[in-house]
């Protein structure tokens, strides 16, 4: 089951099953073991690592995520269960001389968008979950998924849509993965809060650190950040770059939701692969670049 995904509130898969927008799935469980033609004392320089993560790109294979990890200075290629061997073969094949910079590691399920900190928002036929409330001055808005946003522009607090949140301000999706929404209704509150969990600044997790995600259709969930600036090809054009990508489990409505440790604003759940039953890898679009693109702020 893809996780990139925006789930529809009848419940059928849609092409854009968002969730997010994306969240632990245990790394053993969620990895086989992992490939390689390199040995294990080779060395790769940082220009032969970005040449072998431009050949992932230009493979164009749906199903997989990438990033470099700065242990091993391997780009690691995460495929999701669509993928074939022959897909791994052409990867490969697109490497060329730097083929052996490449790890290949394999989860279950599909990378999905995942449209359903972690209200369900409701907007069209689809459900996201809210991730963080933002400010500039003394006006609030809401940040979700950019897929979520490039489905609808008007949020609604409940599937009857007789309770208006607000409206889109902008999005970015594919490339970034999120939204601004501006509250149009003054009689609903918006605090700075995931939960009970008080948010009072944004930050960039590091590998190995521990992370909770929140979501309207699997509630709150941990997992630890496995690789930063990890690229994923969701198909269909659907490439996202940047993103946090975790052990949190996620499903489809989760998508837009937040990803925090205590009170600093992580990221907000893109999507990934698996469930919360059996497991797979999310990935999170980083908070601080939405932040920064949009000049507001948590807290």
């Amino acid at each position: 089951m893809r996780i990139k995904r925006t789930t529809p509130r009848s419940g059928l898969a849609r092409r854009t099953r968002l969730i997010a927008l994306v969240s632990g799935f245990v790394a053993a469980a969620a990895f086989a073991a992992p490939t390689a033609n390199a040995s294990d004392t080779q060395t790769f320089g940082a220009n032969q690592l970005t040449k072998a993560s431009d050949s992932v790109l230009k493979a164009d294979v749906p199903g997989t995520a990438w990033a470099v990890d700065s242990k091993t200075h391997r780009v690691v290629v995460t495929a999701d269960s669509t993928v074939s061997p022959a897909e791994i073969a052409r990867i490969r094949r697109q490497a060329g001389a730097e083929a052996g910079a490449l790890t290949i590691k394999h989860t279950p399920g599909r990378f999905n968008k995942l449209i359903s900190g972690g209200d369900a928002i409701y907007g069209g036929s689809y459900r996201c979950s809210l991730g963080f409330n933002v400010h500039s001055g003394s006006t609030y808005y809401f940040l979700t998924a950019g897929h979520c946003g490039q489905v609808a522009s008007t949020w609604y607090s409940n599937s009857s849509h007789s309770t208006v949140l607000g409206t889109n301000v902008s999005y970015s999706f594919p490339g970034n993965d999120y939204a601004l929404v501006r509250y149009t209704n003054s009689a609903v509150s918006h605090p700075s809060a995931v939960g009970s969990q008080t948010i009072s600044r944004a930050a960039t997790p590091s590998v190995g650190t521990t992370v909770y995600r929140r979501g309207s259709t699997t509630g709150t969930h941990s997992g630890r950040v496995t690789a930063l600036n990890a690229t994923v090809n969701y198909g269909n054009g659907d490439i996202v770059y940047g993103l946090i990508q975790t052990t949190v489990c996620a499903e489809g409505g989760d998508s837009g939701g937040p990803l925090y440790g205590g009170s600093v604003a992580y990221g907000l759940t893109s999507g990934g692969s698996g469930d919360c039953t059996s497991g797979g890898t999310t990935f999170f679009q980083p908070v601080t670049e939405a932040l920064s693109a949009y000049g507001v702020s948590v807290g």
